[in-house]
């Protein structure tokens, strides 16, 4: 039986809506959205399925999903902003406002450089409960204290927690009223505007929340090395035994954003759009041109993948993970979301799903999506 499709589809993207029924009969989708923009003007704003594991509650257009480390890329908008209200900058050292930072030789490590996976602190090596990535200070004063576990100018190695917690740390010690990134987010970007993306989900939320389903095997992570076993492998390596709703409420600006797509694509649009959110500037263009450029490339030492990486995002390169532009910028979030970004052409688009695979990046999913709709254009 085919998949009753909900939404928004441009003439001419019609392809779109046909890849994204073909995720459903041919690649085991339970419920999912995909939303693309350009130059602010939706083409494709669709939805299928349904937002259980029972298939027993419809997926509407107001779902919103966990979408993992997908947030990234809003914490780099968040941190972008940041930048550009005279707050911080890229080259700030983090241990110039977070003092206790400077520990163990991690002095000189930049705003810039946390945000593109060069810090050395990857995940945290001592043994510690799950549960305590829900104390903020605890865990801060852990990476503050924390010796690098590789020199840095030596790479990357992607932070798949820790990220969070260090944008969040020079946050909220820049910001002129102390607020996390999610409260930024929250007051200054998605919250005035209506967008559907939280860090730190209210409550008040959760009854459309959709629930995932966790992807049938551990996805590859190539050589096992320290850097991969504390970022992926320890049982603390990742928040726990706090229960479903905690987690949502809870603020890790690398990996539990909840969100539509719909709102992914809008904020990814100001990547896409040189720093403009619909018809406002939100952040200047010098400033997104900042946040796009390149960082750091090569052989990452967590994710067995060259990668090139920019302050929060992803630069696609050769990958085609983000279509056939080798400027798009994006993000993946463990399971198979993606939001991505294609300044030569204004494009932004999200897709986003609550049954995960085993796929780091570029799920075979969101790939067919992305490519039927550049094939459309």
């Amino acid at each position: 039986m085919s998949i009753e499709i909900h939404g928004k589809v441009a003439p001419g993207f019609e392809p779109v809506a046909d890849a994204f029924a073909e995720n459903f009969a041919e690649r085991g989708e339970i419920g999912a959205a995909f939303a693309l923009h350009q130059d602010g003007e939706t083409l494709v704003d669709i939805h299928a399925g349904h937002a259980d594991r029972k298939k027993s509650r419809a997926w509407q257009a107001d779902t919103l999903v966990p979408v993992f480390s997908t947030g990234k890329a809003v914490t780099a908008l968040v941190m972008a902003w940041l930048v550009d209200q005279g707050r911080i900058a890229y080259g700030t050292p983090l241990a110039e406002v977070w003092p206790e930072f400077a520990a163990q030789g991690k002095d000189a490590v930049t705003l810039a450089q946390a945000l593109s996976h060069q810090a050395g602190l990857p995940g945290i090596p001592d043994e510690m409960e799950p549960a305590e990535w829900f104390d903020r200070e605890a865990i801060e004063a852990r990476l503050a204290a924390m010796a690098p576990m590789w020199p840095l100018g030596e790479g990357s190695g992607y932070h798949p927690i820790t990220f969070g917690f260090l944008a969040d740390a020079a946050a909220r010690r820049v910001d002129e009223k102390g607020r996390t990134v999610g409260g930024i987010l929250r007051e200054e970007i998605a919250g005035p505007r209506g967008i559907d993306v939280f860090i730190g989900t209210p409550e008040s939320e959760h009854d459309r929340c959709a629930e995932h389903a966790l992807p049938p095997r551990a996805p590859n992570l190539g050589t096992m090395n320290p850097y991969k076993e504390a970022a992926f492998l320890k049982p603390w390596s990742s928040p726990g035994r706090r229960g479903a709703a905690e987690w949502r409420k809870a603020e890790f600006p690398a990996a539990n954003a909840h969100a539509t797509a719909r709102g992914i694509t809008e904020l990814m649009g100001v990547f896409a759009n040189k720093g403009r959110l619909r018809d406002e500037r939100l952040v200047s263009e010098a400033v997104i041109d900042e946040a796009m450029a390149e960082r750091v490339s090569g052989p990452d030492k967590v994710l067995p993948f060259d990668l090139s990486l920019a302050a929060g995002v992803m630069i696609n390169r050769g990958s085609g993970h983000y279509g056939p532009e080798p400027e798009a910028v994006g993000h993946y979030g463990f399971g198979g979301s993606c939001g991505f970004a294609d300044p030569a052409r204004g494009l932004s688009g999200s897709y986003v799903m609550n049954r995960q695979m085993d796929v780091l990046v570029g799920d075979a999913r969101a790939v067919a999506l992305i490519e039927a709709a550049y094939g459309c254009l």
